[in-house]
């Protein structure tokens, strides 16, 4: 007999789940129709503007990522404010938004990011990454690794 399982993993695991936690702490975005890209929103605007549903959560203006050079084993933490780009290693990094649980920001972090390798055209990885879920959203690199820490307010 095949018991089903029951565990943290298995429900993380489970189809739909990064969805719905997505759903619930982040805000909806539509990429642009023509260009695909996935706009910046004003987030005070985006969250009061009528017919679309607030995010759970709240905006900071900076977030603290961790980089990692896997061949040389190099870790590095850097700071970004929203808006900024930051070169680590041979990537640029954008933070184009960081949100946090409403009125906790030591509980996770959200955050819309924009990586890209200096020497090729295509853009790596363009989403949200989860702080507590590094591996739901992922850079795709073979040398590198950049995931979120924290959303900090200057």
């Amino acid at each position: 007999m095949i018991r089903p399982l029951t565990c943290a993993v298995c429900l993380l695991a489970a189809p739909g789940f990064a969805q719905s936690l997505a759903d619930d702490l982040l805000p909806f975005i539509e990429p642009d129709s023509q260009t695909g890209e996935i706009p910046v929103p004003d987030i005070p605007e985006f969250i009061s503007s009528g017919g679309v549903r607030s995010a759970n959560s709240d905006a900071a203006n900076a977030a603290v990522l961790r980089g990692l050079d896997t061949i040389t084993g190099t870790v590095g933490n850097f700071q970004i404010s929203v808006g900024e780009t930051l070169q680590f290693e041979r990537l640029n990094v954008t933070l184009e938004a960081c949100r946090y649980p409403r009125d906790d920001i030591d509980r996770d972090a959200f955050a819309l990011l924009t990586i890209q390798d200096i020497r090729e055209d295509a853009v790596r990885f363009r989403g949200w990454m989860v702080a507590s879920s590094p591996a739901l959203a992922a850079l795709d690199h073979p040398r590198y690794d950049i995931w979120v820490i924290s959303c900090v307010n200057e």
